[in-house]
């Protein structure tokens, strides 16, 4: 029996400022076993979402009574290596606190490059290689670094522009939401889940229907989740086959919904218990 009964799938861009229209964010919504549909921005006088609005639009999604499962492209937390540099305890909500007082890339004006680039925001207190890669992104064959800047098919921009809207769903919706893994591998019944996902994955079987290629990210994402939960799979999703400290790990490192199994990491040892 499926657990949710809305679907939304969302193609995301680091570009810009927060506050920008992009092209390059894209939204797909189905309800229960109908076609999934691109969600546009309300009538206004910038029809292209931001990061800003578009975080608006889902905090609303969100707090409405009936559970949603909600698939985002970019990354939810760092490498081990990361945690490991700057002694950050394997904590994921004290890393998006932490990261966010150090890439504040949602505030007016500021971008990834802004920071990146202008020694006030100092940084080099937190930054990574673009030899590490978490896990779930080595298991998903092509899935870049957090770190890996300016090549084709980067998250690095997305992942450091996303992650403080993360910080604000989290803060606003409380336990409305259920982030997986990190909140625990079985969200409870009726409660809205929040995954990262990986279009890449999926997108080939899907039909086109002349969609630009973020449209047809956002739209095999949505379409993914609303195939797995309606075919009742998504239960074997929400919990790959692992050992208690490869969970553990991925209760760090983050988990790309659909990719299968974990292997052994090297900072689990650090790690504690996350909840069932």
């Amino acid at each position: 029996m499926p657990r949710f009964s809305e679907y939304l799938g969302v193609d995301y861009s680091g570009a810009a400022t927060a506050d920008d229209g992009l092209p390059g964010i894209r939204l797909y919504r189905s309800l229960g076993t109908f076609e999934p549909q691109e969600v546009v921005r309300p009538l206004s006088d910038a029809p292209r979402w931001s990061r800003r609005s578009l975080t608006e639009w889902l905090t609303s999604a969100l707090s409405r009574s009936e559970p949603l499962l909600l698939g985002i492209d970019h990354a939810f937390s760092f490498p081990c290596p990361y945690f490991e540099e700057y002694s950050l305890p394997p904590d994921w909500p004290n890393f998006l606190n932490d990261f966010c007082r150090h890439w504040p890339t949602d505030r007016p004006g500021v971008t990834v490059e802004s920071i990146r680039r202008n020694v006030q925001f100092s940084p080099s207190r937190r930054t990574g290689s673009s030899r590490w890669r978490r896990l779930t992104d080595r298991r998903a064959g092509g899935a870049k670094s957090p770190f890996h800047f300016d090549i084709p098919g980067s998250v690095a921009k997305s992942t450091h522009a996303g992650l403080p809207w993360l910080l604000h769903l989290r803060q606003t919706l409380g336990d409305r939401i259920h982030f997986w893994p990190f909140d625990g591998w079985s969200p409870a019944p009726g409660r809205s889940v929040v995954a990262e996902v990986y279009p890449s994955l999926w997108k080939e079987p899907s039909p086109q229907a002349r969609r630009t290629p973020d449209q047809q990210d956002a739209y095999a994402a949505c379409r993914w989740l609303q195939t797995a939960d309606q075919s009742d799979r998504l239960r074997d999703y929400l919990h790959p086959p692992a050992s208690e400290a490869e969970r553990q790990l991925a209760q760090i490192e983050g988990w790309i919904l659909g990719v299968p199994t974990i292997e052994e990491g090297h900072c689990v040892e650090t790690a504690a218990p996350g909840p069932a």
